[in-house]
């Protein structure tokens, strides 16, 4: 009888060994999901770039998860579209944080989404990536902002900046600038930079109006531009104004050296393959494109893993302009997550501010607002297009680097003078 006791006693304490050995493990094993949110433009006017987003940060979730996921979760991506709708983003990012209680948070895309988005993380205290904005912390000067653009610290006035630089190596000089902008976020911040930079410079601005966004006919703008004789013009646009403002050049055959600066939309392949030929001698800003100076082998990895699920998804098939940039973005969130072992957004942001981030675009650090420490945006004037293939636009040449100096291609062609 005291044997089978013992003998009892043993397989009573052998069972509770077992237990304890599996309650050890069940909670690593079925961990939650650590969930990251956003609200991304699926459909709307910045639909072709929300895309390309998405894909790219599924794209890093897959490799992250294949590794093992963060802190021993797997990553999951809680997500909504904001349907390209400013009014949209707040309730979406109250819900994320008070209902759907994401653990980490990025941006929307773009300048116009990001915007109403930073009350709603402000008040939460979440650190937050942002995905393509431009001056946006410039009115907030939230320390737990960080934006994966290349603008570099002063990133309202980059963009006007190259634009300008460019335009000052003309011979002659020019001596009058007319400014068009839309009268949104993104607009409304570039054209102001604009403006200050062409005062510096002397310039006289003999043109300076913006329009709703929503406007659809632009022939009557330019040919009010046109009647001030400018020998410069800077625009500031969104993607399918901006896609009007070129054809409407063309429409009444707008005769000026420089036209172009600040199109969101014109680095899209569709809206490249749209427009063709329409955009020789256009100038616009890019943030990579085919060129001898630009070699990034990781980059070029990405695009060719990048461009064969966008085939089959109907996604931004190029992917020059997005995607490498917010893989790097979700590559930075992930280390600092790594960095810190922690999900303290506090020690996040400082983690994020101190570091200097390997990525597939080589090294990114930020500056104090949460830009780039250094620029390196791209001005780039379109030369050469001789129809409306996309595979033209893989090449070096078709999209001609002018500034920065040190990764200028060529040279500009002038003046641009738009054929009826």
């Amino acid at each position: 009888m005291k044997l089978w006791d013992s003998l009892r006693r043993a397989a009573l304490a052998g069972l509770l060994i077992a237990l304890a050995g599996i309650a050890c493990v069940q909670p690593s094993e079925a961990a939650d999901p650590l969930k990251i949110g956003f609200s991304m433009a699926l459909t709307g006017g910045l639909a072709a770039n929300g895309k390309a987003a998405l894909l790219a940060i599924k794209l890093w979730a897959e490799d992250v998860n294949a590794k093992g996921g963060l802190l021993g979760r797997n990553v999951t991506l809680d997500y909504y579209d904001d349907q390209s709708t400013p009014s949209n983003v707040p309730g979406i990012y109250t819900k994320l944080i008070s209902v759907d209680k994401v653990d980490l948070l990025i941006s929307p895309y773009g300048t116009n989404m990001i915007a109403p988005s930073m009350p709603v993380v402000m008040q939460s205290g979440k650190t937050m990536m942002s995905l393509f904005g431009v001056g946006v912390n410039d009115q907030f000067h939230y320390d737990r902002y960080f934006q994966i653009m290349p603008l570099g610290p002063n990133s309202g006035a980059a963009i006007p900046t190259g634009f300008f630089d460019v335009a000052m190596k003309l011979d002659p000089k020019p001596r009058s600038v007319a400014l068009v902008g839309a009268d949104a976020e993104f607009g409304k911040v570039t054209t102001d930079a604009a403006r200050v930079i062409a005062k510096q410079l002397g310039l006289k601005i003999v043109y300076d109006r913006s329009y709703p966004p929503n406007t659809m006919e632009f022939s009557s703008i330019l040919r009010s531009v046109q009647a001030t004789k400018p020998d410069i013009v800077f625009v500031a646009a969104y993607p399918t104004d901006g896609t009007g403002l070129v054809r409407a050049a063309h429409e009444i055959g707008l005769k000026t050296e420089l036209f172009g600066g600040g199109m969101a939309g014109s680095q899209y392949a569709a809206i490249k393959t749209q427009l063709g030929p329409l955009l020789n001698r256009f100038i616009s800003y890019e943030t990579y494109v085919p060129s001898e100076k630009m070699q990034y082998p990781e980059v070029e990895a990405f695009l060719k893993r990048y461009r064969a699920e966008a085939a089959t998804q109907g996604v931004d098939a190029l992917g020059y302009y997005v995607p490498p940039f917010i893989y790097a973005a979700m590559q930075i969130v992930g280390e600092a997550v790594t960095k810190t072992g922690s999900l303290d957004q506090k020690l996040l942001a400082e983690t994020m501010h101190k570091t200097s981030f390997d990525t597939i675009l080589g090294p990114i650090s930020f500056a104090p607002d949460g830009e780039w420490a250094k620029s390196r945006i791209l001005i780039v004037q379109y030369q050469g297009i001789k129809n409306n293939d996309l595979d033209q636009f893989l090449k070096v040449g078709t999209q001609t680097i002018l500034y920065p100096d040190d990764l200028a291609a060529g040279k500009i062609e002038t003046p641009f003078q738009a054929d009826h």
